[in-house]
C-alpha cells in the first residue's frame, strides 16, 4: 500500500503567504516579487511532504486566494461587471472578484460545506466557459522540474462546482455540468501529453444528499471524462461524511474513489465491509482526521486498515488524510510553550503526514516494524486523558443537573419587547454595529508590547480605555443609536473567551485560513470548560459610562466558540457546548448585574456545524438552540439580547433561528441581499432583525442611495418595527477612514428612509 495527501496548507509556516499577498494589495510588492515569494512557499510546502515519506503529493491545491476561485477563473467564469475581456485574466481581475473594486462588489463568500473556511461562489448567470490557462499543468511541471516530485494534479469536480455556484435553475444543472465537461477534458487532455497519470476530482458533493438523478448526471459525466481520455486515470474524491448511495459512487467510472473513514460515523467502512469494493480499483483511506489537531488512536486506524484490507488487495490501498490539510495549522515545531502532556497528543498537518507514514509503514511491514512510534502515539493520548484538565468535579457535577437548568425566558417575546421599547425610547430603524472596530498597527502593537511584558496592564488598559472613549466619540458624532466599546483588548472572538476559561489552550503559531489572506489561530478545548471571573464587564461599563446611549456588551456565543475551536474528541461536541454555554451564562448575568441591558451573544458559526445529511440537522439544531439558550435565558425581561450569524441561508433554518428566542438578530446577507429577502416573502419572522446593508470584506465603501435601495427593498417584506440597520459583520478588520465614510453613509440612508416612513420618533 501506499501513502497519499489530499492538500497542504497554503499560508507557510510563518504564514508568509498572508504576509506576501497582504503586501501585494497595499502596493508595496510589485507583481513579480509577489510571484517569486508564493513560488518559494509553494515549493516549500511540496518539500515538506517528500521529506515525510508521502509517495502521493497533490499539486495545484496552491492558490492566490481560494481554489474555487481558481476554477472558475480557469474556466473563464468571471462576471461581466470586472471588465473581464478575454485570454489569461489578470491578477487584478482575479482579486477583483475576490474582494471586490471601485466599480465592482465582490462575488459571494460562504462557507465549504461544514468547515471554518470560506470559498468565493461561482456565478453562472451570464457565463460562456472558456479554458484561459491549464494551472495545473503549470504546478505539474515546476513539482516535477523542480524538485523531482510527479504529482498528482488536483481540481474541484465537475459536480461539485456548479453545485456550490449560482445564478441557475436547479433544472439547468444537468445543462452547465454539460457545458463544462469538454473544459475539464481539455484539462486532462494536456496533463496527458505532459506525462501526467493519474489525476484527483474532488467531489465532496457526493458526501451530502445528492438524487438519483445527480448520481446518474455523475455517471455521464465521468463516463465521458473518461472517454475523451482514456490515458489519465480519475481519482475521484469523497470527504467530510459518509456516502450515501455507496454502491452508486464506486461504481462510478474512475479508476480510484477517496473515503472519508473518521467523519463518516463509521458508515463507510460499513458499507466497504457489507458491499465489497471493486476490484482493480484504488481505495483512498481517509484514516488521519484532516480538520482536527489530536494525534491518532493508531490502535483504532490499523483495526480499520485491517478491515480494509479483507477486501482490498495491497496494492490498490492508499492510506491518506480524510480530506485537505488546509484546515489544520502547518507544524507543532514552534509549540514549545504548550504544557508537555498537551503537545505531545497534537498532530498539525506535519505531523498528520508522519502518521499517514507510520500507519502505511505498519500496513506494509507489519506493527511491530515501528512499535516505539506507536507506543508513543498511545501514550501521548493516554497522559491527557488522565489528566486534572479533563477531570474537574464542579464541571462534571454541573453537567449531570444539565436537565434542571432553566432554557427559556420568563415571558413571551411580545410581553419582552413592549417592555424594552420602553426603556430604551429607539426611533424607528436603530442603527448599530456588529460589535468590533478597526485593529488598527497601534491596537496590534500595543497588545503586542503588553503581552511580551514591555508594558505593564496599568499602561495597556490605560490605551485600551483611550481607543474606547475616541471611537465611544466617533459613534456619537456619527449618530448611531446603539453603540459598542469596539473590542480594542480582543484579538480574536473566540480566543479571547478562551484565554479566561479554564480548559482552553493556545498555540503560538497554529494558524489556519480562514478566507482569502484571513488566518486565524483557533483555541485548542483540551479539558472541561469552566468560568473563573468576569470577562467583559469592565470594558463594557467603562463604554457605557461615557454614553448614554445603549453600549451592548458583547460575547462569542457557545456554539461558535466550538465550532471556532479545536474541539477535545474524547466527548460528543454537544456535551462541550453545553459546558461553554454553562460558562457563558455567568458572564451574561455579570454583565447584566453591572446594569448592561443589551447584551449580544454572537453565533456567526452555528450554521457552518449543520450535518451534510440532512436527516442529522434536527438533532444538530435541537443541541445548538439548547446551548444558546442555555447562555442567556435567565435574565430580566427588560434586558435585550442580540446575536448574529454569518452567510446564514436564513429560510433553511428560521424555526431553529426564532427558537433561539433572541430579540434581535443580524445577519450577514449584503453579498446574497436579495435572495434573503424572497425568503421572508414566502416566511414570517416577527422578532428583532438586522440584515446587513453593506460588506465589510471588501474596502469599498458604498454610497447612501445603494443602502436606501436595501433598506427599502428589506422593509417591503418587514416591518419597520422589528429592522435594524448595521452592517454585515465586526469591522475588525477594515481601515478607520473607510469604516467612518461608511458607517456615516449607512446611519444617513436609515435617516432618509426613516423620514420616508413619517416618523422619525420614537417606535409605535
Amino acid at each position: 500500500m501506499k501513502s497519499g495527501n489530499l492538500g497542504y496548507p497554503r499560508i507557510g509556516l510563518e504564514r508568509q503567504w498572508k504576509k506576501a499577498l497582504e503586501a501585494y494589495w497595499a502596493g508595496d510588492l510589485a507583481e513579480a516579487e509577489l510571484q517569486t515569494r508564493l513560488k518559494d512557499i509553494r515549493l516549500s510546502n511540496l518539500k515538506a511532504q517528500q521529506e515525510r515519506g508521502i509517495e502521493i503529493i497533490p499539486v495545484g491545491d496552491f492558490t492566490y486566494y481560494d481554489h474555487v476561485l481558481d476554477t472558475a477563473v480557469m474556466f473563464g467564469i468571471i462576471p461581466k461587471r470586472f471588465g473581464y475581456e478575454g485570454g489569461a485574466p489578470s491578477l487584478s481581475v482575479y482579486y477583483a472578484m475576490a474582494r471586490g473594486s471601485k466599480d465592482a462588489a465582490a462575488c459571494e463568500m460562504t462557507k465549504w460545506f461544514n468547515t471554518n473556511y470560506h470559498y468565493i461562489v461561482p456565478e453562472l448567470a451570464g457565463a460562456h466557459p472558456v479554458l484561459t490557462g491549464n494551472r495545473l499543468l503549470e504546478a505539474y511541471k515546476e513539482a516535477k522540474e523542480e524538485l523531482g516530485i510527479e504529482g498528482r494534479p488536483v481540481l474541484v469536480g465537475p459536480l461539485t462546482f456548479v453545485k456550490l455556484s449560482k445564478g441557475y435553475a436547479p433544472h439547468e444543472l444537468a445543462d452547465w455540468t454539460r457545458r463544462l465537461v469538454p473544459l475539464y477534458a481539455e484539462v486532462l487532455r494536456e496533463l496527458a501529453e505532459a506525462g501526467v497519470k493519474w489525476v484527483q476530482l474532488d467531489e465532496p458533493i457526493l458526501s451530502t444528499h445528492v438524487s438519483a438523478e445527480e448520481l446518474a448526471l455523475a455517471e455521464e459525466l465521468y463516463g465521458q471524462l473518461a472517454r475523451q481520455v482514456p490515458e489519465i486515470r480519475l481519482f475521484l474524491q469523497t470527504y467530510f461524511e459518509a456516502v450515501d448511495q455507496y454502491e452508486a459512487v464506486v461504481a462510478l467510472p474512475v479508476h480510484g474513489i477517496g473515503l472519508d473513514f473518521v467523519h463518516d460515523g463509521g458508515r463507510n467502512l460499513e458499507a466497504v465491509l457489507r458491499h465489497g469494493f471493486p476490484a482493480g480499483k484504488l481505495l483512498g483511506a481517509g484514516l488521519v482526521d484532516g480538520r482536527n489537531i489530536w494525534a491518532c488512536d493508531p490502535d483504532e486506524k490499523l483495526k480499520v486498515l485491517t478491515a480494509l484490507r479483507q477486501t482490498v488487495a495491497d496494492e490498490f490501498l492508499v492510506v491518506q488524510p480524510s480530506c485537505s490539510l488546509l484546515h489544520v495549522p502547518v507544524s507543532t515545531v514552534k509549540e514549545t510553550k504548550l504544557e508537555s502532556v498537551l503537545r505531545q497528543a497534537l498532530a498539525f498537518a506535519d505531523q498528520k503526514l508522519e502518521e499517514v507514514a507510520l500507519l502505511t509503514k505498519a500496513g506494509n511491514l507489519g506493527a511491530e516494524a515501528v512499535a516505539a512510534e506507536l507506543e508513543a502515539l498511545r501514550s501521548g493520548r493516554a497522559a491527557l486523558a488522565a489528566s486534572p484538565s479533563r477531570n474537574r468535579a464542579k464541571v462534571r457535577e454541573r453537567m449531570s443537573r444539565l436537565q434542571s437548568q432553566p432554557i427559556t425566558r420568563a415571558s413571551s417575546f411580545e410581553e419582552r419587547r413592549e417592555l424594552q421599547e420602553k426603556r430604551w425610547q429607539l426611533p424607528l430603524l436603530p442603527t448599530t454595529t456588529i460589535g468590533s472596530f478597526p485593529q488598527t498597527p497601534e491596537v496590534r502593537s500595543a497588545r503586542q508590547k503588553w503581552r511580551k511584558g514591555d508594558w505593564s496592564e496599568e499602561q495597556y488598559q490605560v490605551f485600551i480605555r483611550e481607543e474606547i472613549g475616541r471611537w465611544i466619540g466617533i459613534q456619537k458624532d456619527l449618530g448611531l443609536d446603539v453603540l459598542v466599546h469596539g473590542e480594542f483588548e480582543r484579538n480574536d472572538m473566540v480566543e479571547f473567551f478562551g484565554e479566561k476559561l479554564a480548559g482552553f489552550a493556545f498555540t503560538g503559531n497554529g494558524w489556519v485560513q480562514s478566507y482569502g489572506s484571513r488566518c486565524v489561530k483557533p483555541p485548542v478545548i483540551y479539558g472541561d470548560v469552566e468560568y473563573t471571573s468576569p470577562m467583559t464587564v469592565a470594558e463594557t461599563v467603562y463604554a457605557q459610562s461615557l454614553s448614554d446611549a445603549p453600549v451592548k456588551g458583547m460575547l462569542t456565543g457557545p456554539v461558535t466558540i466550538l465550532n471556532w475551536s479545536f474541539v477535545r474528541d474524547d466527548l460528543p461536541r454537544r456535551d462541550v457546548a453545553f459546558q461553554i454555554a454553562l460558562a457563558l451564562r455567568e458572564e451574561v448575568e455579570a454583565l447584566e448585574a453591572a446594569g448592561i441591558g443589551m447584551i449580544q451573544v454572537d453565533e456567526p458559526a452555528l450554521r457552518e456545524g449543520l450535518p451534510l445529511k440532512p436527516e442529522q440537522g434536527p438533532a444538530y439544531l435541537e443541541w445548538t438552540v439548547k446551548a444558546f439558550r442555555l447562555s442567556t435565558s435567565t435574565v430580566k425581561d427588560e434586558t435585550q439580547i442580540h446575536t448574529h450569524m454569518c452567510y446564514c441561508e436564513f429560510q433553511d433554518m428560521i424555526d431553529s433561528i426564532r427558537a433561539l428566542d433572541a430579540d434581535v438578530i443580524s445577519i450577514e446577507t449584503s453579498r446574497s441581499h436579495g435572495e434573503l429577502i424572497t425568503s421572508f416573502e414566502e416566511q414570517t419572522y416577527e422578532l428583532g432583525i438586522g440584515l446587513g446593508v453593506y460588506d465589510i470584506h471588501s474596502p469599498r465603501v458604498p454610497p447612501v442611495a445603494e443602502m436606501e435601495g436595501m433598506i427599502r427593498r428589506a422593509l417591503q417584506v418587514l416591518s419597520p418595527r422589528q429592522f435594524w440597520i448595521n452592517p454585515d459583520c465586526g469591522l475588525k478588520t477594515r481601515r478607520m477612514l473607510e469604516t467612518v465614510a461608511a458607517l456615516g453613509n449607512m446611519v444617513e440612508a436609515a435617516k432618509q428612509v426613516r423620514a420616508e416612513l413619517g416618523s422619525a420618533g420614537v417606535r409605535a
